[in-house]
């Protein structure tokens, strides 16, 4: 299947949510949450990632993951994942149990696009302090798309991770996952680049990217993706394509907020106060820009 047509059947086929300018939502993907190990790239910025997800759960935002959340290409185990980052499934527990969460797969968890692996390794986990089993999230669907639609404007705004026109990352995924999983994750350690890492290979972040743009000029609608990890954010009357960045730079974590009508790309990273002290801020990136200018040249 071309690969446009199939970043068409995911939206087609994608659950709408609706919101409107009072939402409040962030958006965030390529988390990477690893098992605490040397390969574990996650772990260097989990504490700006706490800090960004306590904010956000105290604002009342909506927490969408838009795909990669866990490394399951480097690990086999998820437990291991939750059992290390447990205090950050916690608070993501709080909120999904408040209807404030939605997740999408990515290449690197693509076995969630599993409803029985999904039921198996996220519904609930073991906790070995307490010795049973405690729920998680129970019922949860993980999407490969969702659809964000207002409710005034009717306009749409199209969310996927932006996997599905590598060939690498999609149509071989598994071979992908083997090479990473018990070659390039050894080499690492040695220095060498993993090649197959659209995160780490510019020539494939830019194929990835020509193609992503290509989709949005051919069906006119507002696209937001991770994948590439490298932040997108269009000046208005550009095609509408955004990339929300990662969780796994090496000196801050990157999101996409739209809230109160508006639509800002924002980092997160460890900041400087004028006595020397050191704290975990925000920073705007680019925008805030009003949702509805980028709806002029986009389909209902």
């Amino acid at each position: 299947m071309d690969t446009l047509n199939r970043i068409s059947k995911v939206f087609a086929g994608a659950e709408e949510i609706p919101f409107d300018d009072s939402s409040r939502i962030i958006l965030m993907s390529d988390i990477h949450r690893g098992d605490g190990s040397w390969a574990d790239d996650f772990s260097r910025n989990q504490n700006l990632y706490f800090a960004a997800l306590t904010h956000y759960y105290q604002e009342n935002y909506t927490y969408i993951e838009i795909g990669d959340g866990d490394e399951l290409w480097k690990n086999k185990s998820l437990a291991q994942i939750i059992r290390y980052h447990s205090h950050v499934f916690w608070l993501l527990a709080k909120f999904y149990q408040e209807g404030r969460l939605h997740f999408l797969y990515g290449n690197h968890d693509l076995v969630k696009s599993d409803d029985q692996y999904v039921r198996d390794n996220l519904y609930q986990y073991y906790d070995e302090r307490e010795k049973k089993l405690i729920p998680l999230f129970p019922g949860l669907k993980v999407h490969e798309g969702l659809v964000l639609k207002h409710r005034e404007t009717g306009q749409k705004i199209f969310l996927t991770h932006g996997h599905q026109v590598s060939y690498l990352d999609y149509d071989i995924w598994k071979i992908s996952r083997f090479l990473v999983r018990y070659l390039w994750r050894p080499l690492e350690t040695l220095g060498f680049n993993d090649p197959t890492s659209t995160a780490k290979n510019y020539r494939r972040k830019d194929d990835v990217k020509k193609k992503l743009l290509e989709w949005v000029n051919q069906e006119k609608h507002m696209l937001i993706c991770g994948h590439t990890h490298r932040p997108m954010f269009p000046e208005v009357g550009c095609p509408p394509y955004f990339n929300d960045g990662s969780s796994v730079h090496p000196r801050c974590i990157t999101g996409i907020e739209i809230a109160e009508g508006l639509i800002t790309l924002v980092k997160w990273n460890v900041q400087t106060r004028d006595d020397g002290t050191l704290f975990i801020g925000r920073e705007i990136l680019a925008g805030p820009r009003r949702l509805k200018d980028y709806a002029e040249n986009t389909n209902p």
